[in-house]
């Protein structure tokens, strides 16, 4: 998959109709900073995820909390063979609808 840093994210964000403020503000970037990544400014590792996450991936992140991470980390480190079953039975149960 392409960085969003080699994509043109000011083309993204208007193919999802939205301004700049709307756009960044949905990951914690103020619409000046979101400017200046636009106009060609290097977009740091942990911007990108967001934005891919966020843009690409339609998460909420505003839904997301600290214990979710929490177990996610937990099961990577402890029994990541059940993580790997979990993401798979819960992309199966996407694809159902």
């Amino acid at each position: 998959m392409k960085t969003l840093e080699k994509i043109d994210v000011r083309e993204v964000r208007r193919k999802l109709g939205l301004n700049q403020s709307q756009f960044w503000s949905k990951i914690g970037v103020t619409q000046s900073g979101g400017s200046r990544y636009e106009s060609g400014r290097n977009i740091p590792r942990p911007v990108q995820a967001l934005l891919r996450l966020v843009h690409v991936e339609q998460i909420d992140i505003s839904r997301l909390r600290k214990d979710d991470f929490e177990v996610i980390e937990y099961l990577r480190s402890k029994d990541p063979s059940l993580l790997k079953d979990l993401k798979k039975a819960a992309k199966s149960q996407g694809k159902k609808g």
